[in-house]
């Protein structure tokens, strides 16, 4: 009966130890698996922070794009600004040209003569100075440009303002100078043109005279001797000088056509073209020496006071 009793004395550490045990492996189990809870639960705070995160960036993104389409909104707004702000500064300029303009006109229709007989005096005054100054200048119409200006000093005489008289005297001074030109320029050269031709014509002439009016030796020795030119370039036989007497014939035709529209230039070329007509036909070096003085004829009357008066009604018109 003594022996039972050490036993259950040694069996009950064990007992306790294998207690202990068991509820150390069920803290640990507990333990982890509080642990893989919470780390359940941190994976999913985590990635739910990330879907937050990515919403947010989204968010970010869209309102970016809104805020880069309200900019280039807000740029074309601003252009389409700018450009209506050139378009009323340009028709505020219009308006103030326009606003120029009619205080303009106003200020003519205010000026004394713009109004009456006068006025018309004037401008009709005016017309008759171009109308003579272009007739004389352009056309060397010396005797159309008398006619004018006679016209227009009979319309100055009718008109009373005395600050016009100095304007009669400048025509009248302008008038003397045109008499003074008496037969325009162009019609000299033409005239001297023409009696040139005809006494390079003329020598040929000769061959058909009496055979009196001859000098003896020439009667004596008509039929043994032949005079020609020594330059081979001259017209010999009846064909050939009556070829050249048509091409010189051409060319002042030509000339007289580019004096009468004033063309400077071709009437020049036109002369010196009819000069290697006039060596065709054996003129001599005074007659070619003449042709080209003619070429540097003047074709218009070279007046220093030409326009003066049209000139002086123009400034008085404006001054006033």
């Amino acid at each position: 009966m003594a022996t039972p009793a050490p036993e259950s004395a040694a069996s009950r550490p064990r007992r306790r130890s294998g207690l202990w045990w068991l509820l150390a492996l069920i803290a640990l189990a507990a333990a982890l698996a509080l642990g893989w809870r919470g780390w359940l639960r941190y994976d999913a705070r985590q990635r739910a922070e990330l879907i937050g995160t990515d919403q947010r960036l989204d968010a970010l993104d869209a309102r970016i794009d809104a805020l880069r389409r309200d900019q280039r909104a807000l740029v074309q707004r601003l252009q389409q600004a700018d450009a209506t702000n050139r378009v009323l500064r340009d028709e505020v300029l219009g308006v103030g040209q326009r606003a120029a303009l009619l205080e303009d006109t106003v200020a003519r229709l205010a000026d004394p003569d713009r109004h009456g007989a006068q006025a018309l005096r004037l401008d009709e005054a005016e017309l008759l100075l171009t109308l003579g100054l272009q007739r004389a200048r352009l056309d060397g119409d010396v005797a159309g440009a008398l006619h004018a200006y006679a016209l227009a000093a009979g319309v100055l005489d009718g008109v009373s303002d005395p600050a016009y008289l100095s304007l009669r005297q400048t025509l009248m001074q302008e008038r003397a100078a045109l008499e003074s030109a008496a037969l325009a320029p162009r019609v000299k050269a033409m005239a001297e043109l023409d009696a040139l031709a005809r006494g390079i014509a003329a020598p040929r002439d000769t061959a058909a005279a009496p055979r009196e009016a001859r000098p003896w030796w020439q009667r004596a020795f008509a039929g043994l001797i032949d005079v020609r030119p020594t330059d081979a370039s001259v017209a010999r036989d009846g064909a050939d000088r009556s070829a050249a007497l048509a091409g010189l014939q051409l060319e002042i035709t030509l000339a007289r056509a580019a004096a009468e529209r004033n063309d400077r230039a071709g009437y020049r070329a036109a002369l010196a073209r009819a000069e290697g007509w006039m060596r065709r036909l054996g003129a001599s070096e005074a007659q070619r020496t003449r042709l080209r003085a003619l070429a540097e004829h003047p074709l218009t009357p070279d007046i220093p006071t030409l326009g003066s008066t049209l000139e002086q009604l123009r400034r008085m018109r404006a001054a006033r």
